[in-house]
């Protein structure tokens, strides 16, 4: 036993010993220590280190480890040259977690996104001492320079691909001091991916660097549309949100709201909130009041209360327009359904959990932007042609009375030889047989009335047709009927008679038309984003005059672009007279992109992916079939998430024989539907083949995208605002390119394209090709100067 006792006692000197060689600051100390050891037993290192191992003595952590500072300030504008010294004024530059970059640049940890050419970089640091052998922990892409205390200490041409530490050579040595050091950055870039980060680290102890903090705003412009500017919660979005199947009896749940986010395990309701967030505008927006970025890793959860009373005989529906992406609702604490699919309208029955009073409404919303969901130009990478993300409710809420037995859906179709309307009522009804009457008027004057059940066909006689030249409405209203006559349910709706088909012309080549004559479709393509509102338009008001105003520029259509808008949207085209071209809501995991050469190739979509994809396009159609201005259903664009594309236009072509489809714009060509369809940047042109393309329709889906900038209203005048085939280098540049493109498309037209759609009718974001600025504040050429170059191409069908 007294050995035992001899042999600890020995290791505990020894632990001691180890301990204070590691700790101590000299190495003349730690040399006088060392000679120590030559002393101690053996046994003694063996059972020290024993002890070492079963964790009696802690590791030690490194002394020479420098504290990783990752806030810095920057400018995307070039500073004056004393930039890089300690006695710069830096206060108007702006403050942002590192790295800089882009998500997408290999080995990059983005704290904050830079998307221009150039960014220049100040933070302080404090040293307790300066490291033995003091170096850059640096990843960068492209060139860069870094200086410390005024001085280069490293310049560097070409990218890498991961952190690479930099020895800071003997000259910079000497400018690091003990207390606050300033390093300085400039990094370029010339394309492809982007990413600058720096720390000064001992170069014999190189940290491992934490994750950068996560970018939880979107970028905040300060762009605002008129209409924007006076939104309120008392005004926004209080117009009735369903014109063709129209009730009195409603409420409005738009406005404030309580919000929160969680963590997205967590399920149960939240016990703090966090504030107010103004619906129907997302969370992102600028107009939602939050302008906060929502993870995949969170839940987005929403509340308020409405008052209502049961009501005998009455059901409660609560109706959303769209929430993105997937939601689970709760009404006073009980779940009243889910929902996957951000773009679409879907209603609850609510009339088994409210009750006399105050009632509880909450909403919980998961989104993950990316991987397989239906997304149009959303990103979590907002760069390019690719937008701001978009999550939670972004149309109108609302609740709506219906009486036990009423009127759920309509299909309304027209027919030009006969001149009928027929309208297919979907009953839910306590009873089976219950009898529909069917008025069509003219105005406020009864021209035909119907009434039984199943499908109703009106006939009108000397009936007007609806084109863009003359878009004619009949107005409809559509009752329920009990047994004796009783109205148990009445709606209001529209209809406008219109065909629209194809046919060949007298040089062979296809063409659009309508009600039997033949159109060329002369339109923009129209995102639908507002600076904002995001995918929100700011009002009503505001939707209508986008319309409205290429309306006055001479075109007779629009390219609605992977975005479905509110319904009021196709109202305003089905009233002024605007076709529209629809697309799909697009995803990502896209096949190689081919255009239009031989062999194209689809994507690989699981089934439960694919069908999700068929569910909401499905949704899509059943949601707009009715509305006469959407003459092309345009089920992908581009490559972009493009599967399975015989069975999706077979499907689709099938699902509305009354309009024509366009399977895929610009995308890999399918012997499918009626349409080839090609895009090119910035002029027009196409590549013919009339042995592959003789049975199709044949359009340039897109070109021009002109650029021009407008100072003041840029969404980010510091990012790389771009339009396609570089900036004109003044308006009368930028006016000539437009005519330019004109001049081709009627080239073209000749020799047999049936349809042309520039790009755009807005800038959006970062693309400056919009006929208009962003906030709709400045219109790059007159709508009447338009009409003029434009009256060649939007001819129009006639009607009677």
């Amino acid at each position: 036993m007294a050995r035992f006792w001899r042999r600890w006692h020995a290791a505990l000197a020894m632990v001691t010993i180890t301990y204070t060689i590691l700790l101590c600051p000299s190495e003349g100390y730690r040399m006088d220590f060392r000679h120590l050891l030559q002393n101690v037993p053996r046994h003694a290192i063996s059972l020290a280190s024993c002890l070492v191992v079963l964790g009696f003595v802690h590791s030690v952590p490194s002394q020479a480890a420098e504290e990783v500072v990752d806030e810095w300030s920057y400018t995307l504008r070039r500073p004056a040259e004393d930039w890089r010294r300690a006695a710069f004024d830096d206060a108007g530059w702006k403050e942002s977690p590192g790295g800089f970059g882009m998500r997408d640049t290999p080995g990059a940890r983005i704290g904050t996104i830079w998307s221009t050419q150039n960014i220049w970089l100040r933070k302080w640091f404090t040293l307790e001492k300066v490291p033995t052998n003091p170096a850059l922990l640096l990843h960068h892409d492209e060139d860069v320079e870094v200086y410390i205390n005024g001085r280069r200490v490293a310049a560097l041409k070409g990218y890498s691909t991961k952190y690479e530490v930099v020895p800071i050579d003997p000259a910079g040595r000497k400018e690091l001091k003990t207390g606050k050091n300033l390093m300085a950055v400039h990094c370029r870039q010339t394309g492809g991916g982007q990413f600058i980060d720096v720390h000064l680290v001992d170069g014999d102890d190189v940290p491992e660097l934490p994750p950068a903090k996560r970018i939880t705003k979107p970028f905040q412009s300060e762009l605002i549309t008129r209409w924007g500017a006076e939104v309120t919660d008392e005004n926004a979005w209080t117009e009735y949100p369903r014109p063709q199947l129209a009730r009195d009896d409603w409420q409005n749940l738009n406005g404030n709201w309580d919000y929160a986010i969680t963590p997205l395990q967590q399920k149960e309701m939240p016990s703090d909130w966090a504030g107010k967030i103004l619906v129907p505008y997302c969370l992102e927006s600028k107009l939602g009041g939050v302008s906060r970025l929502l993870d995949a890793t969170e839940a987005l959860w929403y509340r308020r209360t409405f008052r209502m009373s049961p009501a005998n005989g009455l059901k409660t529906m609560l109706n959303f327009e769209a929430v993105d992406y997937r939601c689970e609702v709760f009404v006073n604490g009980t779940s009243v359904g889910s929902h996957s699919g951000g773009h679409t309208p879907f209603s609850f029955d609510v009339s088994a959990v409210i009750h006399d009073g105050d009632n509880d409404v909450v909403v919980r919303v998961e989104d993950e932007t990316e991987g397989w969901q239906l997304r149009g130009k959303q990103v979590l990478n907002a760069r390019g042609i690719w937008y701001t993300q978009v999550s939670g409710i972004w149309q109108t809420v609302w609740l709506e009375r219906v009486a036990a037995s009423h009127i759920e859906d309509l299909t309304i179709t027209t027919d030009v030889g006969s001149e009928t309307i027929t309208v297919r009522p979907k009953i839910a009804a306590t009873k089976p047989q219950r009898t529909v009457r069917v008025v069509v008027k003219d105005g406020e004057k009864p021209v035909g009335e119907t009434t039984g059940q199943g499908e109703l066909t009106v006939a009108i006689s000397d009936a007007k047709l609806w084109s863009p030249a003359a878009p004619h409405l009949y107005n409809l209203e559509i009752s329920l009927l009990d047994s004796d006559g009783t109205v148990l349910d009445r709606v209001s709706s529209y209809a406008g008679i219109r065909s629209v088909g194809k046919k060949r012309g007298k040089d062979g080549h296809l063409r659009f038309t309508l009600n039997g004559e033949e159109i060329f479709h002369w339109g923009p393509l129209d995102q639908g984003w507002w600076p904002d509102g995001l995918l929100t338009p700011p009002s009503d008001a505001a939707m209508a005059f986008d319309i409205q105003w290429l309306k006055k520029a001479g075109f007779n259509m629009i390219r609605k672009h992977i975005k479905v808008e509110p319904r009021r949207y196709y109202y305003h085209c089905d009233r002024l007279g605007m076709m529209v071209w629809q697309d799909q809501v697009s995803a990502g995991n896209n096949p190689p992109w081919t255009r239009l050469k031989p062999d194209p190739q689809d994507a690989n979509w699981p089934d439960n992916e694919h069908d999700q994809f068929m569910l909401e396009l499905e949704r899509m159609i059943d949601t707009l079939e009715n509305h006469p201005s959407i003459v092309v259903w345009v089920p992908f664009n581009e490559a972009w998430g493009q599967h399975r594309t015989v069975d999706v236009g077979k499907w689709t072509v099938e699902r509305d024989p009354r309009r024509l489809v366009n399977v895929a714009s610009g995308g890999n060509f399918w012997p499918v539907g009626d349409v080839v369809d090609h895009h090119s940047y910035p002029h027009p042109e196409f590549p013919f083949d009339e042995d592959r393309y003789g049975d199709f329709i044949k359009v340039m889906g897109e070109f021009g995208g002109h650029g021009y900038p407008v100072k003041d209203h840029l969404w980010d005048a510091d990012r790389r605002n771009w339009g396609y085939g570089g900036l004109p280098q003044n308006k009368a540049e930028y006016k000539q390119r437009y005519v330019t493109s004109l001049q081709k498309l009627e080239e073209l037209r000749t020799q047999g394209i049936a349809a042309g759609i520039y790009t755009q009718t807005t800038d959006v974001e970062g693309e400056v090709n919009g006929l208009m600025t962003y906030d709709r504040k400045v219109i790059k050429i007159p709508a009447e100067e338009l009409a003029k170059l434009h009256a060649t191409l939007g001819g129009t069908a006639t009607s009677k």
